[in-house]
């Protein structure tokens, strides 16, 4: 089958995606400057699939390095491309690395794309490009208005980079704006690992749960919420996974109704910051030691999507449930001394 870039493919996101491009039977080479991973997780990735992908160490930013990647590799037939920084306290604090990273890593990609003619590109774009609604649950109509981080502002800056490149070059692209990925795969051999202190919840409290950290914040609890916590649509990163196999299918099959598409990927519930603590102390048997801190710049109060279109066009659905999102990542937390003794 078709051989598939898969940028910043060691990642959370990615290296799932990877999982299930080779499952799919896909040929599949990865590039990733592993400024927000680790090598390692291609052993991971083997060890589920029994297939070690091609792996090339490249920063998106250095034009040169990836245009001679390009010219070793003119057999490519499409992109999944998610390398970008993708934390949204860490981008208000510094917002030139993300403009710079995220923007200046998409348009050297595009750049490439038209001098080797690929024209098959799927995005990893985010719910953060709506901002905080009006209404809910969030459709791909509702309006796309300026995020409430520079993190969320990439991203849809970088849809509307696409977009135009797409009436100007026909690059058939599809973004999937998905809401927040949380899970393991069910192996264990692949999960959430940030270098450094983890700015996502599930990860700060399964490491809280292990001993590894002190305790949990939750930021804010008066928000206009029933429990006064921050509410999210959490999707299993494997359901995720799939969708993005399903749109590049899309686009290699030339079923696209036109050159740039827009797909939401969650569950369509929303779950509360405390909700998910209940989840977790439920299935671990657990209490997790948490305290209540201030509000985080940055932070939508409560967004949820409409997956009706997706569920439709793309024939994906979510399929798995808050319970086995969080207990397939305690599952990867007790499993990472193993995998990763040096850590």
């Amino acid at each position: 089958m078709a051989k598939i870039l898969v940028t910043g493919g060691t990642g959370y996101i990615g290296s799932h995606t990877v999982v299930e491009l080779i499952q799919s039977g896909y040929e599949v080479i990865i590039i990733d400057s592993l400024k927000n991973s680790y090598i390692q997780v291609l052993d991971g990735i083997e060890r589920i699939t029994g297939s070690r992908p091609e792996f090339i160490k490249i920063d998106l930013t250095d034009y040169q390095s990836l245009d001679m990647f390009f010219n070793a590799n003119s057999d490519i037939e499409g992109i999944i491309h998610f390398a970008a920084l993708k934390a949204v306290g860490e981008s208000v604090a510094n917002p030139i690395d993300y403009y710079h990273t995220n923007i200046t890593g998409l348009l050297n990609l595009i750049q490439c794309c038209r001098k080797y003619n690929i024209n098959n590109f799927v995005f990893s774009s985010s719910c953060t490009v709506y901002g905080q609604p009006d209404t809910l649950p969030v459709k791909e109509t509702s309006p796309v208005i300026k995020p409430e981080s520079p993190y969320g502002n990439t991203k849809r800056i970088c849809e509307e980079i696409l977009e135009d490149c797409s009436k100007a070059y026909r690059l058939k692209n599809i973004s999937l704006r998905y809401f927040n990925p949380i899970g393991a795969h069910e192996s264990a051999n692949i999960g959430e690992l940030p270098i450094g202190a983890p700015n996502n919840l599930v990860p700060i409290v399964t490491q809280v749960a292990a001993g590894l950290r002190e305790k949990l914040t939750v930021y804010g609890n008066d928000y206009p919420t029933p429990d006064g916590t921050c509410i999210r649509d959490y999707i299993h990163v494997v359901d995720l996974a799939k969708a993005h196999v399903i749109a590049l299918r899309r686009i290699l099959e030339n079923k696209t109704k036109s050159d740039c598409e827009y797909f939401n990927l969650g569950t369509g519930n929303g779950f509360s910051v405390l909700q998910v603590i209940e989840s977790f102390e439920r299935n671990s048997g657990m209490k997790l030691n948490y305290v209540i801190g201030e509000r985080r710049p940055g932070d939508v109060i409560e967004i949820y999507a409409d997956t009706s279109f997706a569920n439709n066009e793309l024939g994906w659905r979510a399929e798995e449930s808050l319970d086995s999102m969080v207990s397939s990542s305690w599952k990867w937390q007790q499993r990472l001394p193993e995998l990763y003794p040096d850590l």
